[in-house]
């Protein structure tokens, strides 16, 4: 299908697909407990056939243009992804996210995928407005949306119950303006 690398270190975005559920769920059962500190990502597959059930909804979501996952492989490991979630490209908005499992954190790997999709869904399907919803604990995504040119828009206080604890969620975006604008100063220059 496609391998798209994401710099030197061997990185790749990939398509997540329902063929990839045993090592879909070797992945997450090396970071269940890392990934699952703020989503339930996950947690519903626990053996082959309901993590091949998750990566099905994600590629049914697909076909309708409503959503789809996209994994992050390093050294030809899965370690993560990311996501478009409540893609409606009539209505030109997204929301986008992500997960890791611990050993590949603090290495870029989520913002360097996020800016090939947020760049594809702005110049090729004409989203308009990006979102990022996390919960206000979940430091290491509020810094990815921060390196992303996202504006903080609000706080929803306690929205999301999460292992006995009602999480504050933060709501950030991003306008196609914006990541035009901002892709245009980073750009290097003609000779």
């Amino acid at each position: 299908m496609y391998a798209i690398s994401l710099g030197d270190d061997g990185a790749q975005l990939r398509p997540l697909e329902p063929w990839h559920a045993e090592e879909f769920l070797a992945h997450l059962d090396r970071g269940r407990e890392f990934i699952g500190r703020f989503i339930p990502f996950g947690a519903r597959s626990t053996d082959v056939p309901s993590a091949r059930a998750q990566l099905q909804r994600y590629a049914d979501m697909r076909c309708a243009d409503t959503g789809s996952l996209h994994g992050l492989w390093l050294d030809g490991k899965l370690v993560g992804g990311v996501l478009f979630l409540n893609f409606d490209a009539a209505q030109g908005t997204c929301e986008v996210g992500c997960w890791l499992e611990p050993a590949a954190s603090g290495r870029g790997l989520v913002t360097r995928a996020m800016r090939i999709l947020i760049d594809w869904a702005v110049e090729e399907r004409g989203i308009h407005r990006v979102e990022w919803v996390a919960a206000a604990g979940n430091v290491p995504s509020l810094n990815v949306a921060r390196r992303l040119g996202m504006s903080r828009d609000g706080v929803l206080r306690e929205k999301h119950p999460h292992h006995g604890v009602r999480h504050d969620l933060e709501v950030w975006s991003l306008l196609a303006p914006e990541w035009r604008a901002a892709r245009a100063d980073t750009a290097p220059a003609d000779h």
